[in-house]
């Protein structure tokens, strides 16, 4: 079994240049970072774990800048987000960002992706909560094609657009690792649909692998 650690890097917390040196040399495996863009002031969506929202999901620095600095202060430290939220992310953007950090790292990157829980956050970016698992799938299906095509283009429903040209590709090959958040009744038929792996984050996972093997069967 491998350990990693997980963080939401601030201001105010260890540097992500200080954190990774230690995380390597304490044997761990691998290092997550959360994102969050901006949490609405309303407060309308209730915290999943109960409680007030801890004041770190205002303040999380964003997840590229984070591990690419974790990235030049370490050596073979696995480097993860913990998730993207590409729900409200432009997949173009975020293929060129994520496969510049794959580079930077030598193909170190875990690329963790998921849907989200903030309604009033997706909104701000314009994306419907109903439609979420929609869009994410096409996402991450438009960005392996950037990935892993010299001229890439995708046509969906909800993502579009022609041949292009985008570089750089990611180091890893085929791609990084696509690791699909998430605990719901569904999250398992989505991993063998378009993710590579599974990042359960509470809950009974370990019983739910049995079915996770079943499907991909």
């Amino acid at each position: 079994m491998k350990f990693g650690i997980a963080i939401f890097p601030t201001d105010y917390a260890i540097s992500m240049t200080e954190l990774a040196p230690q995380v390597e040399d304490a044997g761990f495996e691998s290092l997550w970072v959360a994102e969050h863009s901006h949490i609405p002031t309303s407060r309308a969506t209730p915290y999943p774990a109960g409680g007030e929202l801890p004041r770190m999901y205002m303040h999380t620095m964003d997840p590229f800048v984070a591990l690419t600095a974790a990235a030049v202060a370490s050596k073979s430290l696995l480097l993860g987000t913990g998730i993207c939220l590409l729900i409200q992310r432009d997949p173009i953007h975020t293929a060129k960002e994520a496969a510049s950090l794959d580079c930077i790292s030598n193909g170190r990157l875990l690329f963790g992706v998921g849907a989200g829980w903030n309604r009033e956050e997706m909104a701000d970016h314009g994306t419907p909560f109903e439609t979420r698992f929609k869009l994410l799938r096409e996402r991450v299906e438009a960005v392996k094609t950037i990935w892993m095509q010299d001229e890439a283009e995708y046509h969906g429903e909800m993502v579009d657009f022609g041949p292009m040209w985008c570089w750089p590709k990611p180091v890893s090959k085929p791609h990084p690792p696509v690791l699909l958040g998430g605990n719901g009744p569904n999250v398992l038929k989505r991993v063998i649909a378009y993710a590579d792996e599974w990042m359960p984050n509470r809950g009974a996972a370990l019983e739910r692998i049995p079915e996770l093997r079943q499907l991909e069967a």
